[in-house]
């Protein structure tokens, strides 16, 4: 504010500077006090400037407080708790403990809503992509004519290749070391049940024999 006399001021007539100095009461004490500098920028000194700044300065000065106390009990300081810290320390994704905590087809799932969350849609399908090969190979082991504990051993292969990729790869690379607030995962961890139920029963439906 100011700032914005003083530029005001600059354009002022030196009458018109004069005004502001004898009929003070009439206007803001900020804008009286740019006026009187601006006399003195011009080489005028009114006698009762010493006077008239001892005045105003301690109202301006007091202005200025309030000002700011009212800037710092702005709304923005009634944010709830969880609202500022996803504000503040980033996006709510879900940890990679989180994603570990389930098999790869969930884990994946949450990896792709997590790159949703980031707007990263190309980063998103290619997860999905990820996901669709994980879950063929994984099918195709217990389809396929393999005795049942080597069936087994590559099923339990294929989950750890599925998690180490989204510990060491995709996470490191699609949200590196960025801020994040750990989100819940119960929600979308019962969306996924659904899904996988849905799943199961369309190809039951399909008359499609599921691994055992």
């Amino acid at each position: 504010m100011a700032d914005e006399y003083a530029e005001k001021m600059s354009r002022k007539s030196l009458s018109e500077l004069q005004l502001y100095v004898l009929n003070r009461a009439e206007y803001r004490e900020d804008a009286v006090l740019a006026a009187l500098n601006e006399l003195e920028r011009r080489g005028e000194q009114p006698a009762e400037a010493a006077a008239i700044r001892a005045e105003l300065l301690p109202i301006v000065e007091q202005q200025r407080q309030e000002q700011a106390k009212l800037v710092n009990a702005s709304p923005v300081a009634d944010i709830l708790p969880g609202q500022a810290a996803a504000t503040e320390e980033g996006p709510a994704l879900y940890s990679p403990g989180t994603i570990v905590l389930f098999s790869f087809f969930v884990g994946g799932i949450l990896m792709t809503i997590n790159m949703f969350k980031l707007k990263e849609v190309g980063k998103a399908l290619r997860i999905m992509l990820f996901v669709a090969v994980m879950l063929g190979c994984y099918y195709y082991v217990h389809w396929a004519a393999i005795p049942n504990q080597t069936q087994m051993i590559i099923s339990v292969v294929v989950q750890l290749v599925a998690i180490f990729a989204y510990l060491l790869y995709f996470w490191p690379r699609y949200v590196g070391a960025r801020p994040y607030v750990s989100r819940q995962w119960l929600p979308a961890m019962f969306i996924c049940l659904l899904i996988i139920g849905g799943m199961y029963y369309l190809l039951m439906s399909a008359g499609v024999a599921l691994p055992k």
